[in-house]
């Protein structure tokens, strides 16, 4: 049985043939794509589907953008995804179209234990699962448990506005509101919204900006150069950075779990987490994640994993297409 899973970014597009073996995925062929050498997806999958032939079964496609009625505008690419023009240039009917975190949670549902790092073990029950990606932006979304199976939902939860736990963080928020006006949780928890963080407490006055470390943040990448610094311990600037990221990261990690009452526990995915990974686990993270008042307990309670695997959104784009195909009725 030969399924097609995709992974479309802003900046790449992976691919991946897979195969249903025991009530597993099984990836055959996979390559990854640069998207500005191409002038839409259509063109990537000629050449994929060109060096490595088959009669597909099903395909899904996790993209970078809201989907709606199984369309998707790609963020940071003018490419438009539509359902339909996929089902004529494949030629095959089982095609869905589905948001990267939502990929993501399928993808979840593949991974085994040394795909995660764990934070807090919990109790491990079987309920929703919420999952949580920072990344260029901020990702949220959930598998509902409907007594047999996980089922993923998108959302676009990232996007809903910043809530401060303290009055640091108030102070964020009113230097962040200044500058873009609505402020969500993704100005603060996503590659950027370290530098946002960063710059906040450089301006705020809460410690100096070495020359040396300006000039690495003007001439490079930003992010990487301030998670770099702070978890070596140096300079305090981007130390307190990342600290401050890692608090507001576990108390909106908990805001969502308690949203979707997530007693299957919660997964941290997107790019960051791992790189950051130490920070996560020195207690800041889960601090924040169980400072919700009288449900501190029910908090304490959900299993907190870190997504290692940094192909989970492919993989899920091929479980989703397991599940279009039926393979899954196998297991």
């Amino acid at each position: 049985m030969a399924l097609l899973g995709a992974d479309i970014g802003g900046t790449k597009v992976n691919l991946a043939l897979f195969d249903w073996e025991r009530g597993r995925l099984v990836c055959g062929r996979k390559h990854t794509y640069h998207s500005h050498e191409y002038d839409d997806l259509s063109g990537i999958l000629t050449v994929f589907l060109k060096e490595a032939p088959a009669a597909l079964d099903a395909a899904a496609f996790g993209v970078a953008g809201p989907v709606e009625q199984g369309c998707a505008q790609v963020t940071n690419l003018p490419w438009h995804v539509d359902t339909e023009q996929l089902r004529r240039h494949l030629g095959i009917e089982r095609i869905k179209v589905v948001n990267d975190l939502e990929a993501t949670a399928y993808g979840v549902m593949t991974l085994n234990e040394h795909d995660v790092f764990v934070l807090n073990h919990g109790q491990a029950v079987q309920g929703t699962i919420a999952v949580i990606a920072a990344g260029t932006g901020l990702g949220e979304g959930y598998l509902f448990w409907d007594g047999r199976r996980h089922h993923p939902a998108p959302s676009e939860g990232g996007h809903a506005e910043f809530a401060p736990r303290n009055d640091l963080q108030a102070q964020l928020l009113a230097y962040l509101r200044r500058r873009f006006g609505h402020v969500s949780y993704e100005r603060v928890l996503s590659g950027p919204g370290l530098v946002n963080i960063y710059e906040f407490l450089r301006d705020a006055g809460h410690a100096e900006e070495p020359a040396q470390l300006a000039e690495q943040i003007r001439s490079g990448d930003p992010a990487a150069a301030i998670t770099a610094a702070g978890l070596a311990g140096i300079p305090a600037l981007c130390v307190q950075a990342l600290d401050l990221f890692a608090a507001i990261y576990g108390g909106e990690a908990g805001n969502l779990a308690l949203k979707v009452l997530a007693i299957g526990g919660v997964y941290v995915g997107g790019g960051i987490a791992p790189k950051i990974r130490a920070k996560l686990a020195d207690g800041t993270f889960l601090a924040a994640f169980r400072d919700k008042g009288r449900m501190a307990f029910l908090l304490d309670k959900m299993p907190v994993r870190v997504v290692l695997n940094e192909e989970t959104a492919l993989y899920g784009a091929g479980y989703c297409a397991a599940r279009l195909a039926q393979k899954e009725e196998q297991q």
